[in-house]
């Protein structure tokens, strides 16, 4: 058993004594990342295999859909919604899609606005690591903080140093930090661990996976906790950032946040092992089988979405009259799946009569469904598209 618990041991980090608020406390300061003694993987090659083929298959049926681009606009929006309901948000994809459509105001407000702003980041740092001028960032420190200014930019966190990392000691759970459940390292220490972090997060000679090194960097940064506010929310966003800048996924569809939430418990247990007792391996299993899931569940999405649109379009089709308006309004809704009649008449260049026609003959065939009772200012909502879009993100307060 002792030899077994020796390697854990010589990866733990060390205390250090700081004062936070007129108290002392000790904040851990972890140590550089690879882990030392290294990783073992004879438990880890399985669950790493399954990983990689489901990200395969994933990515493959991404580069088949016929529009990649919305795809990936409703796919991080959903995951804007469940990374911001683990840090306690109460919106749903619903009050997000009504509140960028316009078509309803969603609610509350703030809620609403910061996931918005979760996207804006997300898209933000995409663009900057594909931009191929000087204005262009590899993954880095400096794209970090900018995509954390953008996250933050409205909101209740907008008092919290966008894009700034902390000049002060912060600490998670507990009412100070004196009954903190974790401190993170001092700022003095912070700096240093995060010059670790850039260094290890561009070493391409690391002959580590990419998926194990995407593990290991989440948890470090969930360690450093370099922000005020906004670290869970963008540690998550790393872990897709990093696939992509690994060429592992060519648009970043892998996002966690769904497996995170239906497993919080555990999530922060391991994450606090992994300080405590260096058991990087539990993690990495963790981390390995929720890649899997993620992504088989979002090659299922992706499959049923292309499914519905192709039927439904077959069912227009063979409608008796207004097949062409309705098709456009079809279009129309695979992007807006909220909509009311005048939203429709600008994008889509139709005289609102027809619009009007179109969506009543929508309404029969059980494309759309009237959500209002209005008899003005009426919204219409795609609401099998939706169904399919809201897997995982109606807000249960046993799981936030």
């Amino acid at each position: 058993m002792n030899s077994q618990l020796e390697p854990s041991k010589a990866r733990i980090g060390r205390y250090v004594a700081t004062i936070a608020f007129n108290e002392t406390v000790n904040a851990y300061v972890p140590p550089a990342l690879p882990p030392s003694p290294p990783l073992e993987f004879s438990g880890l090659m399985h669950l790493l295999s399954q990983a990689d083929r489901a990200i395969g298959r994933l990515d493959g049926i991404a580069m088949m859909l016929p529009d990649k681009a919305l795809f990936l606009y409703l796919y991080v929006r959903k995951e804007a919604v469940l990374s911001s309901q683990i840090e306690g948000m109460q919106s749903t994809l619903d009050d997000l899609l009504r509140f960028e459509n316009a078509a309803l105001t969603g609610h509350p407000i703030a809620d609403i606005t910061e996931v918005s702003n979760y996207v804006d980041a997300m898209m933000f740092g995409l663009a900057r690591m594909r931009d191929p001028s000087p204005q262009g960032l590899p993954l880095c420190l400096r794209l970090l903080r900018e995509m954390h200014e953008r996250l933050l930019r409205s909101g209740r966190g907008e008092s919290k140093n966008p894009g700034e990392f902390r000049s002060s000691q912060n600490w998670l759970g507990g009412s100070r930090p004196g009954n903190a459940t974790y401190v993170p390292p001092p700022v003095h220490e912070m700096q240093t661990c995060l010059s670790d972090l850039e260094k290890f997060m561009q070493d391409d000679a690391n002959p580590l996976p990419p998926l194990i090194k995407a593990g290991l960097l989440h948890v470090q940064f969930e360690s450093i906790h370099p922000f005020l506010d906004g670290n869970g929310r963008l540690g998550r966003l790393l872990i897709a950032l990093f696939l992509v800048d690994q060429n592992v996924l060519k648009e970043p569809l892998l996002y966690l946040s769904l497996y995170l939430k239906s497993h919080r418990g555990d999530y922060y247990k391991l994450l606090q092992e992994v300080r405590e007792r260096g058991t990087w391996e539990a993690w990495l299993e963790f981390f390995l089988k929720g890649v899997t899931e993620t992504a088989n569940n979002a090659f299922a999405s992706a499959m049923s979405i292309v499914t519905l649109f192709k039927q439904d379009r077959e069912r227009i089709s063979a409608w008796a009259e207004h097949t062409n308006s309705m098709l456009r309004i079809h279009e129309l809704l695979q992007t807006h799946p909220f909509v009311n009649a005048a939203q429709v008449a600008e994008k889509t260049h139709l005289s609102v009569p027809t619009v009007n026609t179109a969506l009543a003959a929508l309404q029969t065939l059980g494309v759309v469904k009237e959500i209002t009772g209005k008899l003005r200012g009426r919204v219409f909502a795609y609401q099998d598209f939706l169904k399919i879009l809201d897997d995982g993100t109606a807000v249960s307060t046993a799981s936030l």
